[in-house]
């Protein structure tokens, strides 16, 4: 089975994030910690500081995943490339387990896209390990190579890295809903690092990135799902979306409203909240369980499997055998929790999805927004 064999046309189409559903990966976070001196505690930061721009503070122009346009001063600062990345990529690609059985299954019975906010240099290697076409992705395009900096601006850019790192690690309260619920220590500290991007690294040659590099999240994210379907004519209540993380909110927010199928697969509290549909797994091929019976059957039948979701029922299910056989094979000792997400169960799928999150892609990882 291959991706490459999907139908040109289909009443239905597969559109899934990548790191999370697809690979372990934080390739960002993960470039950032290998290059940079204590880059995982500027990272963690960073990404937190994301998260409060686009779901609190809601800065105009901001969008969840400008994480990865924020961080690229610095890997810039010390000296990482193009090629540095696309290296890096090519020995550090972890699959989730199942995943590039998953791809090539979905793409016999219906087109598949990636959507990811990662950069194209990860992409790239990615595709080229499961065999997906390129052409299939949407992602975060970078030059990196066209940024230059002088010894100067590479000193005081790693300065201000340094301070950064010095400052209080934030986390967002429970149930805030402005900066003024914040305490006060954390408050002073985003005011700071509203400083350094938007004055102080703006202001230099290499503040340029922040305003010419886009990347695929939030609202982008949604945009392109849109794209997608309208090239296919195929309307949003056919579109299954997979995300993991604050960067599919939106998208999961345009599928869900036209009745699509919206699925969380090891998700933060921001996908559980935003999906119908929570998945706890440690293998990818109940990805494409689900989706061959929303290809086949629909929504309704699928949502009432996922009512009656125990090995029993699936046994004797009416499910395409060669891929239920696989299912079993790989993941009976270990049965994924597939669960519809409604008011009630929210907060308990929540916990428990995050920490299953962290169990399966680490703890560094798996708090991350």
């Amino acid at each position: 089975m291959s991706a490459r064999k999907a139908p040109r046309k289909s009443k239905k189409v597969f559109i899934s994030d990548c790191e999370g559903p697809i690979s372990k990966n934080d390739n960002a976070f993960e470039l950032t910690s290998h290059f940079i001196p204590n880059g995982s505690r500027l990272f963690t930061l960073i990404s937190c500081y994301d998260d409060i721009q686009a779901d609190i503070v809601k800065r105009k122009g901001y969008k969840a995943g400008d994480t990865l346009k924020l961080i690229l001063p610095f890997l810039r600062a010390y000296d990482v490339s193009n090629h540095t990345m696309t290296a890096f990529s090519s020995r550090s690609v972890l699959l989730m387990p199942g995943a590039k059985e998953m791809l090539e299954s979905v793409g016999c019975f219906m087109p598949l896209y990636i959507v990811s906010t990662s950069y194209e240099q990860y992409m790239r290697t990615l595709c080229d390990v499961v065999g997906f076409p390129f052409t299939n992705v949407h992602c975060t395009l970078l030059d990196l190579d066209k940024y230059e900096m002088d010894n100067q601006e590479k000193a005081k850019v790693k300065r201000l890295a340094e301070e950064i790192i010095k400052l209080p690690i934030l986390k967002i309260p429970k149930n805030a809903r402005s900066l003024r619920n914040f305490p006060k220590k954390m408050q002073d500290t985003v005011r700071r690092l509203d400083e350094i991007f938007w004055k102080e690294l703006s202001d230099m040659k290499v503040g340029k990135i922040l305003l010419e590099v886009n990347p695929v999240g939030g609202s982008e994210k949604a945009a392109v799902v849109k794209e997608i379907a309208a090239r296919l004519d195929v309307s949003l209540e056919n579109v299954m979306y997979v995300g993991d993380s604050i960067t599919d909110v939106s998208a999961f927010q345009l599928v869900r409203s036209a009745e699509g199928v919206t699925v969380s697969f090891n998700g933060n509290n921001y996908a559980v909240r935003e999906a119908e549909v929570a998945v706890l797994s440690r293998n990818a091929i109940v990805t494409a369980l689900l989706a061959s019976i929303f290809s086949r059957f629909g929504k309704t039948r699928l949502l009432t499997l996922i009512r009656e979701w125990k090995p029993s029922a699936l046994a004797k299910s009416d499910l395409d055998k060669p891929l239920k056989e696989c299912f079993f094979k790989v993941c009976e000792e270990r049965f994924p929790k597939v669960e519809s997400v409604t008011q009630r169960n929210m907060a308990r799928l929540m916990r428990e999805s995050s920490e299953f999150r962290r169990s399966v892609r680490g703890e560094s990882v798996g708090q991350l927004g």
